[in-house]
């Protein structure tokens, strides 16, 4: 039996709900040092794939507007929270960081807009690939293996997550503000 699009007790729902409490705990075990931890390594790894797991329960029952509005809240505190508290151990420059924050922030308000105006704004494919991209930096980060022998691993891939992000940024304000070809 499908949801109503307008419910907000789904079990998808709770999945991200539970993601978005867990969080704090995440940025709470992240070591402060730059030798990662297997624990906090696991605990990423579980938070992101329950972004999975919600994402297959809101297709197989259907989707909601509270989901939809939920689900990147959540992927945008995950990421920007632990990435913010890498900044603050000094493991990550806080520019490649701020560069993904701003983007992240702009899209956010652009889709509340929107969405007050009854425009969806889903999720590209350069933006899912764009959060994996964010998601794995971090998790090579924390992972004790590449934080503090193959540090290249979690560089590249934040600075392609910058790329990424800035990419996927480009595409939504086009969406947002065509450019008129017929010079109007």
């Amino acid at each position: 039996m499908p949801t109503d699009p307008s419910a907000i007790r789904t079990l998808a729902n709770a999945v991200t709900v539970s993601r978005l409490l867990v969080s704090p705990l995440l940025f709470a075990m992240i070591p402060n040092d730059k030798f990662g931890s297997w624990v906090a390594t696991a605990l990423w790894f579980v938070l992101c794939m329950s972004d999975l797991v919600d994402g297959n329960l809101a297709r197989k029952y259907g989707t909601t507007r509270s989901g939809a509005f939920l689900d990147p809240l959540a992927d945008k505190v995950l990421v920007l929270g632990a990435m913010f508290t890498l900044v603050s151990h000094g493991v990550f420059s806080v520019w490649p960081v701020a560069l993904i924050a701003a983007r992240e922030i702009a899209v956010s308000v652009y889709r509340v807009f929107a969405g007050a105006k009854g425009v969806s704004m889903p999720a590209s494919r350069t933006a899912k690939i764009k959060t994996l991209s964010q998601q794995l930096a971090v998790g090579f980060a924390l992972l004790p293996v590449t934080a503090t022998d193959f540090t290249y691993t979690w560089m590249i891939t934040l600075w392609l997550a910058v790329g990424l992000t800035v990419l996927s940024g480009a595409q939504y304000a086009l969406r947002a503000f065509p450019i008129n070809s017929k010079g109007k």
